[in-house]
């Protein structure tokens, strides 16, 4: 049983049912799952969680499925969301959290939207789908299309990491690079759409990618016992995670479960890449093509995201922020969370942490604030990330 009123387009809210499959309004605005949040408070309390499988559809109401016999699982989300002292002390934070999203399966937070978004597509009997990808959704619609018996087709860019183009090719996924950036894999895909007949399962051209994504900012509130934190770094390439997790928190302030002020949102971009903070400091409310976006964090090489609209009035509506970094500073996040955390993170997650500490230098973040670093996927999937010469003794050797 779903709680799913309607689908509706932020922009021009003409409303579409939930029935049949959609892609884009007619205006060309994404797609967003609105919900009966009034029959949905009454079917469910916080305590009904308490016992329930530890993923994400143990927020089964909060999502779009009708028929659980249409689920596919790996085992994502609910995953540990980690108090990091030793690196808080460092950059100046008393309360500093990592949540983790390098536990998922395909070791990265999309294997969240795959999730929701290949469930929902076997049961709308969708038989194939196709999408452009920086590298790691790709890697994770793949694994769900192969659970899911349904076709996956994906175009990368020829740079995206060695591991995740084998990741796509192992699980079956008819795979293509370009010679370009993830805006070229999307034209590709749009043509080959048109020609072949697959289902469009670009960023935000379906509508379920980001109710997977929204089971973040349900499990923060949930993990912070409904108590928010004060602010949330988000990682941001097409802005999913960042536009579903205020998704989830306006649905949670709805029903009433969390209240008081709802925690600033931050988007985190690299210098080389950021439209999002561009529009932001000219005080925008869309983006424009970022040219010649390049940055070694290829999950926020987005030089022009189809939400960025929604984005920025996340950033607006909670009174918070975007802000860049560079590449330097993304490697030393990564190095300085390793060696003080034991966590590798991603370079993306590399860059929230060295967005914190540009913040608080700044005076935007406080350090008695409690702050929320998404780190988006396993460090382990970047090995160029590491490049240093090991010495070599001969046997019998000594240190």
């Amino acid at each position: 049983m779903s709680f799913v009123e309607r689908l509706e387009c932020p922009r021009c809210k003409n409303a579409y049912s939930a029935e049949v499959a959609h892609n884009l309004c007619y205006c060309g605005g994404p797609l967003l799952v609105r919900y009966d949040l009034e029959r949905l408070k009454k079917a469910i309390k916080k305590k009904d969680l308490i016992g329930r499988r530890a993923d994400l559809w143990r927020y089964r109401e909060f999502l779009p499925l009708e028929n659980e016999q249409n689920l596919i699982t790996l085992g994502e989300g609910f995953t540990p969301n980690f108090s990091v002292p030793r690196l808080g002390q460092a950059l100046g934070f008393k309360q500093l959290f990592i949540k983790d999203e390098s536990f998922n399966p395909t070791g990265t937070f999309k294997a969240r939207g795959a999730a929701v978004g290949v469930s929902k597509a076997k049961e709308l009997g969708i038989s194939s789908f196709a999408m452009p990808s920086a590298g790691n959704a790709a890697g994770a619609w793949s694994a769900y299309g192969a659970k899911a018996g349904i076709k996956a087709v994906v175009v990368m860019p020829e740079d995206a990491e060695e591991l995740v183009k084998k990741e796509c090719i192992v699980y079956g996924a008819k795979t293509y690079l370009v010679k370009g950036l993830i805006s070229d894999a999307g034209k590709i895909i749009g043509r080959g759409i048109k020609t072949h007949g697959w289902f469009d399962a670009s960023t935000l051209k379906e509508p379920y990618r980001i109710e997977g994504k929204k089971t973040l900012g349900l499990e923060i509130a949930e993990q912070f016992n409904w108590q928010l934190p004060d602010a949330i770094l988000y990682p941001t390439g097409g802005g999913v995670g960042l536009i579903g997790i205020w998704k989830a928190l306006k649905e949670l302030q709805a029903i009433g479960w969390v209240d008081g002020p709802l925690p600033k949102m931050i988007a985190v971009q690299a210098e080389g890449c950021a439209p999002i903070v561009k529009a932001f400091n000219e005080g925008k409310t869309e983006s424009e093509f970022f040219e010649g976006a390049k940055t070694l964090a290829g999950g926020i090489r987005v030089p022009k995201a189809l939400g960025d609209f929604l984005v920025l009035k996340a950033l607006y509506q909670s009174g918070g922020t975007a802000v860049s970094v560079t590449d330097e500073e993304i490697i030393a996040g990564v190095n300085q969370t390793a060696r003080s955390e034991g966590l590798f993170i991603c370079p993306e997650g590399g860059a929230a942490v060295a967005a914190a500490h540009k913040l608080l230098l700044a005076g935007f973040l406080k350090p008695e604030e409690s702050v929320v670093i998404l780190n988006t996927g396993t460090g382990l999937k970047y090995p160029g990330l590491v490049n240093v010469e090991l010495p070599t003794l001969e046997k019998g050797g000594e240190i």
